[in-house]
């Protein structure tokens, strides 16, 4: 697994507040005095820890004492609007609040300077004495967890309720806050500060009844611990790999909630560690739900090798280029990698369709984009292609007829000579720029040859040239935008020359035509015409 080296973060005694950070509050306190509100304004969330680590944060979350937060936003738009300010502010906004869903708060949403801004109450609750809470919890959990009516609360009730203790300092809403009327930090669990400074991400109260409150908890306490290479508190483990907060994510979280936190973190600067730990914490097959039923059965232990294959192709990326992928590619690259185990993994659709599990895993358990799905399918179905092309591609060998299961047909006509170039433009004309993409895919599949004395790290440097001889080849063959090219001769040019009315066997023409033009980018569309006809006129013949 990839070692990371631990960082000292160094923790700021006071926030120096920017410009427009100075600006956006200086007007929230005026929009106070403008309608003589008696509201105290805290600052909670990632903005406080990341001003306190000296970073840059553009999300602003104010947590209000005794007024809801959309009539607060409200207030501060009119004002603005009073001074001549309004015209600049835009997505004035609401999200409602479902504690179903472990959304507990409604918020009212604002973008300004640049900054997004964020309104919510402060929070207490109200225990109920019948309500229902989850089996297997101690005397103290269950106090936590009784369902609760929402009601205004103290700072200190609010920093109990949030999730970690380093918190707005390490996963939004957290026990640390910034106070705007005093211009200081306020950590009223007494730990915010010292957990920060430590490196520990623990909560504020028992880490069962924290993650039960809102099980999505322990997917933000992954990605924010290994953002910022903390340590996971030991209990908090315990907690988060329990069967309780196992149903609770599957009943209370949505899917699109659980979507949000993963693409973070394999967006992130610490993808597999993130996975490693959703490993660990069994969770894995929790967050990457399949479906019902699906073929052939998975084996175990099958999501460790998916976290290898995240692993290598990690590692793979830091030791290419910087240049060679764009953060789109590098996502699409971690998802295909990640699920590269569960390829030839399927079920079934309506119509009695077979379709890759990976799909359900995406678009159902994540709720990603169907376009992300597809993408990383095509990734798939084109480094198996690209598979039996990089022998050749990387040693400039000619393709002999059994070294490929696909377009067997399409290649009959073309030379030994040339059929490796055909073949790899038609693998770039389906994958288009992200080639590249599904070249480091195929490399992760292709077995090298490994002696007992090589390590990881030169097992990781072989297959890193490998993918810059076969990307120097390809290159080479001047195939690189191959996908840019156009067919000289249209479906309605082979109806003329073939006779032949519109269906399957005119598609299969137009591929054998673009095959023949493949074969020397230099032909002409007169030529491919008199090819077309000399080809129509020995299959005359020949019926």
């Amino acid at each position: 697994m990839s070692v990371a080296t631990q960082h000292v973060l160094q923790v700021r005694d006071k926030i120096e507040l920017s410009d427009i950070e100075r600006r956006i509050f200086d007007r929230l306190l005026a929009s106070l005095r403008h309608f003589n509100l008696q509201t105290q304004v805290r600052v909670a969330g990632g903005w406080v820890r990341d001003k306190l680590l000296a970073k840059d944060c553009y999300d602003i979350d104010i947590a209000l004492d005794n007024m809801m937060g959309t009539e607060f936003a409200h207030k501060v738009k009119e004002y603005l609007v009073s001074i001549g300010e309004g015209k600049d502010v835009r997505g004035d906004g609401k999200i409602k609040s479902n504690p179903d869903r472990s959304k507990h708060l409604e918020t009212a949403t604002m973008r300004w300077l640049d900054m997004q801004i964020d309104f919510v109450n402060l929070r207490s609750e109200e225990y109920i004495k019948n309500s229902r809470i989850p089996s297997k919890l101690d005397s103290r959990e269950c106090l936590v967890l009784l369902s609760m009516k929402q009601s205004f609360g103290t700072p200190e009730e609010d920093a109990c309720r949030r999730d970690l203790t380093i918190n707005s300092c390490l996963v939004v809403h957290g026990s640390l806050f910034y106070n705007i009327h005093t211009d200081s930090v306020e950590d009223y669990t007494k730990r915010g500060i010292s957990d920060l400074k430590s490196g520990r991400i623990v909560t504020p109260l028992p880490p069962k009844a924290t993650f039960l409150d809102d099980p999505l908890r322990v997917l933000r306490a992954i990605r924010f611990g290994v953002r910022f290479e903390f340590t996971l508190d030991e209990d908090l483990k315990v907690a988060a790999a329990c069967d309780d907060v196992k149903d609770a994510l599957a009943a209370k979280v949505s899917k699109e909630r659980i979507g949000k936190e993963v693409d973070l973190m394999i967006s992130g600067n610490q993808a597999v560690k993130a996975m490693t730990h959703i490993c660990d914490l069994t969770l894995f097959w929790n967050v990457f739900s399949l479906p019902p039923v699906f073929k052939p059965a998975i084996s175990d232990g099958c999501e460790r090798l998916c976290v290898a294959y995240l692993d290598t192709a990690w590692n793979l990326i830091h030791l290419l280029k910087e240049s060679t992928f764009k953060d789109k590619e590098r996502r699409f690259l971690l998802f295909a990698a990640l699920f590269l185990p569960l390829k030839n993994t399927t079920y079934q659709v309506k119509k009695a369709k077979m379709v890759p599990v990976v799909n359900y895993i995406i678009v159902d358990s994540l709720k990603q984009k169907g376009e992300d799905a597809k993408m990383v399918l095509d990734l798939h179905r084109a480094s198996h292609k690209f598979l039996s092309l990089i022998p050749c591609l990387a040693s400039n060998e000619d393709l002999q007829p059994d070294d490929v299961d696909w377009m067997r047909g399409l290649i009959d006509d073309v030379s030994i000579a040339s059929r490796v170039r055909v073949l790899t433009g038609f693998v770039l004309r389906e994958i288009k720029d992200l080639w590249r993409v599904a070249l480091l895919v195929s490399i992760l599949l292709h077995p090298i040859g490994i002696n007992d004395t090589e390590d990881e790290s030169s097992q990781l440097h072989k297959r890193r040239d490998l993918f810059n001889r076969v990307e120097s080849s390809i290159i080479k063959l001047g195939l690189d935008k191959v996908w840019e090219v156009k067919p000289l001769i249209n479906g309605e040019d082979i109806m003329n020359v073939l006779q032949l009315k519109e269906g399957p066997l005119v598609k299969e023409w137009k591929e054998k035509s673009m095959a023949w033009q493949l074969v020397d980018p230099s032909r002409t569309t007169e030529e491919c015409i008199d090819w077309l006809r000399e080809v129509n006129s020995k299959r005359v013949k020949l019926e």
